[in-house]
């Protein structure tokens, strides 16, 4: 798939996200204060918070779309990890402000809410097991930090719209069963959201910040790389090969050893043939830096050919001047001794 084509259909995941939390914000604001369900209220604050988070998404697939620059020679790819850190901090702060507030309603006299939130939840759940399924397959797909943390998201609020489904149905049946106390699981389930919201937020923390860190892939991982390099013709061994991942796609540093008699010219063309090979061949492949070692030989070898050389050198000049050289003398203390 193209970058055009990947960020056009990481897009409309990231729009369809916005709409789905939008719509569910308001139904579950406006029921559940009508129904009177701290749990409900609680999972709509969520939803709001996610419509915050999924612009964020869409502002950090924008960014990263843009093409490297002056300031960013290796492109923008980060922006969308910088996105994930933005939405796990949002959904961190709603965490602990659901928690704060259930603990509190605990210890009040508490009503029993109507029918219809546990009808809104059920739907939520629906919905947000659906989105998550959704969202995690393309995340997947086209490789994107942003997009996953989403749909981690979307499955955080699947779990926590369950539990909101199971406070407010106990406390339904608490109160036709005559038994008020059980009005108090509303606010229970209201806290047990909590605790799946924070779980979320620092699964997603810890995932956005590692992507942030610059860091490699792994030597499985860029093996398939390395083996490419190997198959361009003069290419006598891969010396080093790290790949540098930078949101969606990665950026190569890679050491080869060509032959060491080559002309600067000759090795520098099996560099840009290696760099060719990686950005043709691997779509996650951004750039490549392609750095020439001479292919390290015996000293041995070397002392053989430059013994050559030399006899060569010294036949072509004798050659030309059609004068017969003799055997060099040198000298030490212990008087001369021939070559």
């Amino acid at each position: 798939m193209t970058t055009e084509g990947r960020f056009r259909l990481a897009s409309r995941m990231a729009v369809l996200g916005i709409g789905a939390n939008v719509l569910l914000a308001v139904v579950k604001g406006i029921v559940g204060v009508w129904a009177g369900s701290r749990a409900l209220i609680a999972d709509a604050v969520n939803s709001a918070t996610d419509v915050v988070g999924s612009l964020a998404v869409w502002i950090g697939l924008r960014m990263a779309r843009q093409p490297p620059d002056e300031d960013h020679p290796y492109g923008h790819g980060k922006a969308e990890p910088v996105a994930a850190i933005i939405v796990s901090v949002l959904v961190l702060v709603v965490g602990i402000e659901i928690a704060r507030s259930s603990v509190t309603a605990l210890f009040r006299p508490m009503d029993a809410p109507g029918v219809a939130a546990a009808i809104v939840a059920a739907a939520t759940v629906v919905l947000k097991e659906a989105l998550y399924r959704i969202t995690l397959r393309f995340g997947r797909r086209l490789n994107s930090h942003a997009l996953l943390a989403n749909a981690l998201d979307h499955r955080s609020d699947a779990l926590a719209s369950s539990a909101v489904l199971l406070g407010v149905g106990g406390a339904i049946a608490g109160e036709r069963l005559g038994l008020p106390q059980l009005a108090h699981l509303d606010p229970v389930a209201g806290l047990v959201v909590a605790l799946f919201v924070l779980r979320t937020a620092y699964r997603m923390l810890n995932e956005a910040v590692h992507n942030t860190i610059d860091h490699v892939l792994h030597a499985e991982d860029a093996q398939e790389l390395v083996e490419a390099v190997k198959r361009v013709p003069g290419v006598l061994r891969v010396d080093e090969l790290l790949a540098r991942e930078h949101g969606h796609y990665v950026v190569v540093d890679v050491k080869i050893a060509v032959d060491g008699r080559l002309t600067v010219e000759e090795g520098h063309e099996i560099a840009k043939a290696v760099k060719a090979r990686l950005v043709e061949e691997f779509a996650h492949v951004r750039d490549a830096l392609v750095h020439v070692n001479p292919f390290p030989r015996k000293c041995s070898d070397f002392e053989g050919e430059r013994a050559r050389d030399d006899r060569n050198t010294a036949g072509d000049h004798a050659a030309n001047s059609n004068v017969y050289t003799t055997p060099s003398i040198s000298y030490n203390e212990s008087g001369p001794i021939k070559e």
